[in-house]
C-alpha cells in the first residue's frame, strides 16, 4: 500500500468516498500496457474517472486502487493529469479482492463517520460525469445502495435446448453500469463477511443482495458511459469526448441484472 499523494484538493469538504479500481490487467484490449493508463485524448483513460470524481460535490476522499508494477505509471498520471488528492492502494487478485482492500484503507474513517458513502467505479468507464456519480451518491444515501443501469429492452428468453425466441423477460433487466454507491458501514461489514465465507460475487451491488439486506435502487445510467474492452473503445470514447456521433461498438458488454427502477 503506497501513502497519500497530494495533488491538490477536491474542492470541498464531502464525506463519500470515491474509489476508482485500476488493478486489472484488461488484456482483451490487445495492448502490452494495463488499458486504463493507455492514452485517451491526450490523457490516461483512468485519469477521466479521477477528475470527474474530484469534481464532484460530496466526495471528500478519493482513491485509487492499482496494481504494484504499475506504480510509475501512477506517478506519472497524477504529475499529469491531476490537480487532485488521490490516495493509491494496492488491490488483490480480484476485483473483490481489490474493492476489500480500498475498504480496509478507509475503514477507520468509516468507523468514526468521517467517511459515510462509498462509490465503487470501474477505471475503464472512463465517461462517467459528475451528474451521474451525483446522481448516484444521492440515492446511495437515500436508499442504502444504488447502481446505475440501461433498461436491457432487447433481451428475448430462449430455452437451452432450442434456438427459437420463446419470450421476453417478465421483469425489467437493467445492464449495470458504475459507480455503485453505499453507505460504507454496511458495505464494509458486506465485505468481511464475504471474505470469511468465501463468497465471491459478480459486482459490488451482487454482495450486498447477498448479505446486506439493504435495498439497491437502479438510477437511469448513460449509454455514453461504455467501458473500453477492445481497440474500437477507445475510438468510440474519443468521438464522444470530442462531441461527435457515437455508438457503443459490438463489443461492448455489461452486466444483465434482473430488478425493478427505484
Amino acid at each position: 500500500m503506497l501513502g497519500r499523494m497530494a495533488r491538490g484538493r477536491n474542492g470541498g469538504p464531502g464525506r463519500a468516498a470515491g474509489v476508482v479500481l485500476a488493478s486489472g490487467a484488461g488484456s482483451r484490449v490487445g495492448a502490452a500496457t494495463n488499458k486504463v493508463y493507455l492514452s485517451l485524448a491526450g490523457r490516461a483513460v483512468v485519469s477521466w474517472s479521477l477528475e470527474a470524481f474530484a469534481r464532484t460535490p460530496g466526495i471528500g476522499t478519493l482513491v485509487l486502487v492499482t496494481r504494484p508494477r504499475d506504480d510509475e505509471l501512477v506517478s506519472a498520471v497524477l504529475d499529469a493529469d491531476l490537480d487532485a488528492e488521490v490516495e493509491v492502494v494496492h488491490g488483490g487478485a480480484s476485483r473483490q479482492e481489490s474493492e476489500l482492500c480500498a475498504l480496509r484503507h478507509l475503514a477507520a474513517r468509516i468507523e468514526t463517520g468521517e467517511v459515510d458513502t462509498v462509490l465503487l467505479h470501474d477505471g475503464a468507464r472512463p465517461l462517467a460525469d459528475v451528474d451521474l456519480i451525483t446522481a448516484v451518491l444521492r440515492a446511495a444515501r437515500e436508499h442504502g445502495g444504488a447502481v446505475p443501469g440501461l433498461a436491457a429492452d432487447d433481451l428475448v428468453e430462449v430455452p437451452a435446448e432450442k434456438d427459437v425466441v420463446v419470450d421476453r423477460p417478465g421483469e425489467t433487466l437493467v445492464r449495470v453500469q458504475t459507480p455503485q454507491g453505499f453507505r460504507a458501514a454496511p458495505l464494509l461489514e458486506v465485505y468481511e463477511q464475504a471474505y470469511r465465507e468465501g463468497f465471491v460475487g459478480t459486482d459490488t451491488a451482487s454482495c450486498v443482495e447477498r448479505f446486506g439486506g439493504v435495498p439497491v435502487r437502479w438510477v437511469p445510467g448513460d449509454p455514453r458511459n461504455i467501458k473500453i474492452t477492445y481497440p474500437h473503445d477507445l475510438v468510440v470514447a474519443e468521438r464522444v469526448l470530442a462531441g461527435g456521433p457515437s455508438r457503443p461498438g459490438p463489443g461492448h458488454r455489461a452486466e444483465v441484472r434482473g430488478t425493478r427502477p427505484g
